[in-house]
Order: C-alpha cells, then structure tokens, then sequence
C-alpha cells in the first residue's frame, strides 16, 4: 500500500484510516498536508484523478495575483473548479475572465470546471482534461514562433 501523493509505502492502519476520514491512501504527512489546504472536495478530488493518471498536477498554487485550484506548470494550464454562483453571479464570472485574461497574457490556459461535472462524471472529466494536457503538450509554440509574436503584439 503506498500514498498517493508520494508513492511511500504505508502501513495497513495508515491506509485504513485514511480511505475511511479522506477518501485516499495517504501517509501521515499528507494526511495532514490535505486537512491543512483550503482546496473544495471536488478541486482535491480532481486533483487525485489527474495525479493518477500521471498529470504532473499542483494543488492550490499562488499565482501572484490569485490562488489557483490545480496548476500544472509542464503544460502551462490552470483548472478552476467552480461552483454554481460562478455561473449565476455576474460579478463573479467578469472577475473570473477577468483573472483567465491575465493569466493567458502571461501564457496560461484556464479550464473551468464546473462542480456539476465533479458529482456526476468526475473519471470522464478527468480523462478529457488528461487528454487536453497531452495534446497541449504538442501543440505549445517555441519561443521565436510567429504565434509567440502575435500574442505579445495583441496584448
């Protein structure tokens, strides 16, 4: 048995209790590590599902400007799992584009997740999200490219 986070291995009553109070296997230090984020339960569950699928994924990573959800660095994405007012409140989704327009200034996607998506097709979600990731990764222009130009001359 090992956690999920780093993969140490972890005695049968470690694992136990933290199946039974967290929901996934993980030693001690990330026991405490998950208690102390303020990440929802759908953000952190995303964020195991892509863990497990070999996305190389952050939780609740400090942008400068903003504490993102799921950050992965490699391929230059940000995940925000929203709850409903970010749909309902429109304040809250002008802050949100707001915030997306800034971080794709600086060369970030954000995915927008939608906590509906999170209770009832979290694997399919997950998946698609690892899919995206992994054609990203192909498709992100080299430093020098007329793409790369573009950007910086529109914004």
């Amino acid at each position: 048995m090992y956690c999920i986070e780093c993969d140490c291995s972890i005695d049968g009553n470690v694992h136990y209790y933290s199946l039974q109070y967290l929901g996934y296997p993980l030693c001690r230090e990330h026991q405490d590590w998950i208690r102390n984020h303020q990440a929802t339960k759908e953000a952190v569950e995303l964020y195991f599902l892509l863990r497990k699928n070999g996305v190389p994924a952050s939780l609740e990573k400090y942008d400068g400007h903003k504490t993102v959800d799921i950050v992965i660095e490699e391929a230059k994405v940000h995940i925000e799992v929203d709850a409903r007012h970010h749909n309902h409140d429109q304040h809250q989704a002008l802050s949100d584009l707001e915030r997306t327009f800034h971080t794709f200034k600086k060369g970030y996607i954000t995915l927008r997740i939608p906590n509906s998506l999170m209770h009832s097709k979290v694997e399919e979600t997950a998946n698609y999200i690892a899919g995206f990731l992994a054609l990203n990764m192909k498709k992100q222009p080299k430093k020098g490219s007329s793409i790369m130009k573009l950007i910086r001359y529109v914004f």
